[in-house]
């Protein structure tokens, strides 16, 4: 991995290379940041870079081409090891052997793939649906015998783990001190979308860096030059995976494409409290696979928010492109301190009956009865 290959995020790379370049390299850091951020995908590329057997003092970024390179890329350089959450598995039914080096193989598999992917679908990867992963205490004591050794071809060892906040308690404690006292030339470089859950101590001990989601240009043009996804369909795309790459892959991955034009007609629809239309739209929503139906109510939840904050802000706080600010004008006209609180909730509570297979042709109808009396209120 490359800084390169990575969309977007040019001040981030550029901090990371410098440090680099300078020397700066802090034997412990925190790569922060949401889930589909570019946060797994960055501290590979650094690591990649920081063992780079071509980098000058000029460069900007890994080579690709050196034997390092070439190892790091592929994932299988002797001195850069991982650690990740894992569970039993059909296969692997004792915790104690459902360690990280026991999934190596599915970790590179699911990291070339998409290094931007989701714990749900690592866990679907490697068998472990429906299992709690967690980074057990037997990782936390491999970590201590495997860098206690010396490096065998780089300049640098490097231990990735990805979501720490998944670490045992035990595990976490054991990683303490070689954090506190590393080995000589080990970096350890800890992905994590929440700091809530890791220990304090171990957020201490490393130098935090904050990777900030994909702006919605960044996917935009990503989508656009790197999938063939026309300018309007990308628009949409970015605006409803909210900073999230690996949600623009999930919503590009649908069948079908929920458009501006059904969350107006559906609003319409509601503002007239035309209850026979009403029927009709909930049997056409009823239509759509899950997957689109979620994403109807979460594009109404975006709309929701760009609409009030055109209200009160203009048109310098909406992210929308030509066609959609034309609705959000509209659409605000409706939308008022005394009902966005209202309507949020219950597009928010459809969803989550939705995602628990509630019955969609009930569901739609019962949320347009109820947001048409709001806006009736």
């Amino acid at each position: 991995m490359q800084f390169s290959q990575i969309i977007g995020l040019e001040d981030i790379k550029q901090t990371l290379a410098g440090a680099i370049q300078h020397n700066h390299v802090a034997h412990a850091q925190l790569f922060l940041g949401k889930e589909g951020s570019g946060n797994l995908a960055l501290a590979v590329a650094y690591a990649t870079f920081l063992n780079c057997e071509n980098k000058t003092p000029e460069s900007t970024d890994s080579c690709g081409t050196c034997a390092s390179c070439y190892k790091f890329n592929k994932l299988i350089h002797p001195d850069l090891h991982f650690i990740f959450p894992t569970s039993t598995t059909k296969q692997i039914t004792k915790r104690d052997e459902a360690i990280s080096s026991a999934f190596m193989k599915d970790w590179r598999e699911f990291f070339i793939k998409n290094p931007y992917d989701s714990l749900k679908n690592w866990s679907s990867a490697f068998g472990g649906e429906g299992r709690q992963c967690m980074i057990p205490v037997e990782d936390g004591r491999n970590i201590i015998r495997s860098l206690a050794l010396k490096s065998f071809e780089a300049e640098y060892k490097v231990l990735v783990i990805w979501l720490p906040e998944l670490m045992n308690s035990n595990a976490a404690n054991a990683i303490l001190k070689i954090l506190e006292e590393p080995p000589e030339k080990t970096v350890f470089l800890l992905v994590a979308n929440s700091a809530e859950n890791m220990l304090v101590t171990i957020q201490s001990r490393t130098q935090l860096v904050l990777i900030r989601p994909f702006g919605d240009e960044e996917i935009k043009t990503h989508l656009i030059e790197k999938m063939g996804v026309t300018a309007e369909r990308a628009s949409q795309v970015a605006m409803l995976a909210d900073g999230n790459l690996n949600e623009a892959y999930r919503l590009l991955s649908e069948t079908q494409n929920i458009s501006q034009d059904s969350f107006r007609d559906w609003m319409r629809t509601c503002f007239r409290f035309d209850i026979p239309s009403m029927i009709k739209e909930a049997d056409k929503f009823n239509e759509l696979e899950k997957e689109a139906q979620k994403s109807l109510l979460q594009y109404g939840l975006n709309m929701l928010r760009e609409a009030f904050a055109y209200r009160f802000g203009g048109e310098n706080l909406v992210r929308a492109d030509k066609q959609m600010m034309e609705f959000i004008k509209n659409f605000s006209k409706v939308i008022h301190e005394n009902n966005v609180e209202r309507l949020q909730e219950k597009l928010t509570t459809a969803f989550f009956h939705l995602e628990r297979n509630a019955n969609a042709r009930i569901l739609f109808l019962d949320l347009s009865l109820q947001i048409a009396g709001i806006f009736k209120q």
